[in-house]
Formats: structure tokens, sequence, C-alpha cells
């Protein structure tokens, strides 16, 4: 599998809020996609999911150009969104929510059952309605409820915001189990040090602009890039 953005602009109305982005991901890889507030990252991944029309450039997923799909259909052919603030249904239980990400109709490794093994947060919690938990457990719901759409690409945007730093940590161990599997992830972080950790690669985002993209890239050059300062 691999994910190849060419050119990507889009916007909303008037406003262009995300110009001329490229990269590629394979599958199994992490790609971080840094950058400040209103940088453009969340702008990119709803580009990519569909939510979003491009102005310009494309999306194409293993040799398909799926830029004029809706998001349904994207999904479908397995690129999935994990949204910051979660957006489970709060009136429906954990198992209810999980249920929904599986009407992708796609088949693969993940199922209601191993998700629960990946989550054990989630397995206990099946039968409680969303709308009861803390943060946390609904972040794992949210993670689980993608993952159970069997996703060529999984993006998560700000899957740390807000939450105690144990359970940031779990999350991102929970990455190579995913990615193992072939799974190709796009991370949206604040927490450049800890997306740097897992990621591939790194894709940094300066007023909807690419300011650094690459491997194995100087943690300077990172920040003078996130910043959009002179690297020194």
């Amino acid at each position: 599998m691999t994910l190849v953005v060419n050119d990507l602009s889009a916007g909303y109305g008037q406003l262009t809020a995300l110009r001329n982005i490229s990269f590629s991901v394979e599958a199994g890889e992490i790609l971080a996609i840094i950058g400040a507030n209103g940088a453009g990252k969340s702008t990119l991944l709803k580009t990519i999911a569909g939510q979003l029309k491009a102005l310009t450039g494309s999306v194409v997923l293993d040799g398909e150009d799926v830029t004029a799909l809706p998001a349904s259909a994207r999904a479908r052919r397995g690129v999935l969104m994990v949204p910051e603030g979660r957006r489970l249904f709060p009136s429906l239980t954990v198992k209810e929510n999980l249920q929904l990400g599986t009407s992708t109709g796609r088949k693969g490794a993940w199922t209601i059952e191993t998700v629960c093994d990946l989550f054990p947060l989630v397995a206990e919690r099946l039968n409680r309605t969303a709308g009861q938990m803390s943060g946390g457990e609904q972040q794992a719901t949210a993670i689980a409820r993608a993952l159970v759409g069997n996703p060529e690409v999984m993006m998560l945007d700000e899957i740390s915001l807000g939450l105690a730093p144990a359970i940031v940590v779990e999350f991102y161990d929970r990455l190579g189990e995913i990615t193992k599997r072939g799974t190709a992830v796009l991370l949206v972080e604040q927490d450049v040090k800890r997306a740097l950790s897992v990621a591939d690669q790194v894709h940094c985002l300066l007023e909807g602009q690419t300011s650094l993209a690459g491997r194995n890239l100087d943690f300077a050059e990172i920040a003078a890039a996130y910043f959009g300062t002179e690297h020194r």
C-alpha cells in the first residue's frame, strides 16, 4: 500500500488554508505531521479523508486516484480518521460505537475481539455508554472504532490532547502493533518529541505550507521549521 498526496491545496470559503502539500507514505510507516496551531494539520487530514474538498492536487491510494470520492467511499477503501475530540456517539455503548466502525465492510485482522485485546480499557467498558467515560477511555474507543474498519491508512488527530501522561504512553506503545499489521499512520501531534520518537518520517507545516519534510532530520532543523526561524 502506498498513499501519495501530490500538490494538495484546500481551504474554507475564500480562505486557502493548505497550499501545495506533497508526500508519500508506505504500509507500516508512521508519518508525523507537526506544526503550530493553525498550521493546517487538521485541514490536511480532513482533505485526505474526503471531509474537505481539495482545491488543487490529488490523493492517490494504491495507484487509484480517490480525490473525487466522498468520505464514505474513501473509508470503504481504507482511509479512516480518528478526529480531534473523538466524535463518539455519547448515548451509545462502547460496543455499539465499535459496531458502527465495522460499517466500512472491510475484512481483516481487526475485529471487536482483537481491538479489545489491544485495548483492555475498551474491553472492560463494552456495555458502558460513551458519554459516561473519561477522556482516555473515549480516545481508546475512538482508535478502536477506526481499527475495526481495517484501515489501510489511519489518521490520528491530536490523540494525546488533554490526556494524562500514562494514558498517552499506552496509546503510543500500541502504535507498533498497529503498523506491524501493515497500516500506515498519519499522526498529527503537538508534542513534537513524542511524535519524533515513533515517526519514520516527518512533515512540518507552517502557515499552510511545507516548511520541512524528510527522514532522520536534525531536531534543530525541525524546531526552526516549526517556528519559522532560521536554522543555524
